[in-house]
């Protein structure tokens, strides 16, 4: 069955093909035989028409792409589509933040429940925050503490000694800071995050075990699919790829396979077909990646995996069930 699909993404001329899941996605979908057309988050629009759903649209374009460095897609001519009559999938795909904008947007592709698929569910990407989400399994978690007052974040400091600070809604291992065992500059640091961000921060301890990686797993449609461990570079303690940290092939722990199997059923339940679970030396639980997860091109470049092609079985079969 060929599907018509529109990636909701980042500009495409921006991208880094060597990494880029949905740029993997895109070309999974093209070789499928898919009909990929490619839309900015700022051209989605919502316009009534007296039906209860109302009439959702996107500047889109058709699109080919190949792993060319330079020449990576091609184009056709933009215009306006109706993402319920004329797509069958909706992949949303932007990078966050995870702001206003970016759930302003995932309500108005809910609104296409029942006519097109958009994976992942958007409304449940709007109640899974990645850092909010984790909490319901804090049995896996570190220690940790949500809060804005500084009072808070002293005694829990005080408590841990060393801890790491980070946004509430942060991504890409932007803005994360250890603080030292007595608490140099967590007060000036607290002022910066609250003059920068209106939620509540992130505090947990400072894990020594991320020297022993800091785990990507992926699961598709709950079930286990890949993963990799990421370790920090040079000077860093941030094990995240896109702060120069390196990754290597791995296998799940016992305490890790715990943890997909307690968390897959819901993910399932859910509709979050595409999800990246970050776990710290192979026991430590600290994100649930929901919006626009990574990974993927590094996991099957390790393990020989096609996780691309399970992620499209996964969305055929939840769109044959529409």
């Amino acid at each position: 069955m060929s599907l018509r699909v529109a990636v909701q993404m980042d500009p495409l001329e921006n991208i880094n093909i060597a990494g880029d899941s949905s740029f993997a996605l895109m070309l999974s979908a093209q070789a499928r035989g898919f009909e990929v057309w490619h839309y900015d988050v700022a051209t989605l629009a919502y316009e009534s028409d007296g039906s209860p759903h109302g009439r959702i649209t996107a500047h889109a374009a058709p699109v080919t792409v190949q792993r060319v460095e330079g020449d990576h897609f091609h184009a056709g001519d933009r215009r306006r589509i109706d993402l319920a009559r004329d797509i069958d999938v909706v992949l949303m795909r932007q990078d966050p933040p995870f702001h206003l904008g970016y759930i302003s947007s995932a309500l108005l592709l809910d609104r296409l429940k029942g006519t097109t698929l958009v994976a992942n569910d958007p409304r449940e990407v709007v109640n899974a925050p990645e850092k909010m989400f984790v909490l319901d399994y804090a049995q896996y978690m570190p220690p940790t503490l949500v809060a804005r007052h500084l009072d808070d974040l002293r005694d829990f400091q005080k408590k841990h000694g060393s801890v790491v600070v980070k946004p509430l809604h942060g991504n890409g291992g932007k803005a994360i800071f250890r603080i030292d065992k007595h608490g140099t500059n967590l007060s000036a640091l607290s002022e910066v995050f609250d003059q920068t961000w209106p939620e509540p921060h992130m505090v947990q301890p400072f894990l020594p075990e991320v020297s022993e990686g800091d785990k990507r797993i992926v699961l598709v449609d709950g079930e286990f699919a890949g993963a990799i461990n990421r370790f920090p570079g040079e000077g860093e303690f941030r094990s995240n790829l896109a702060q120069g940290g390196h990754a290597e092939a791995t296998a799940l722990t016992e305490r890790e396979e715990e943890i997909c199997a307690a968390m897959g059923p819901e993910l399932k339940r859910r509709g979050l077909v595409f999800v990246g679970i970050d776990v710290i030396g192979g026991k430590w639980l600290t994100e649930i990646n929901v919006t626009s997860p990574t990974g993927i091109v590094a996991i099957d470049k390790f393990n020989g995996t096609d996780t691309a092609g399970l992620i499209w079985d996964a969305i055929k079969r939840r769109h044959a069930e529409l």
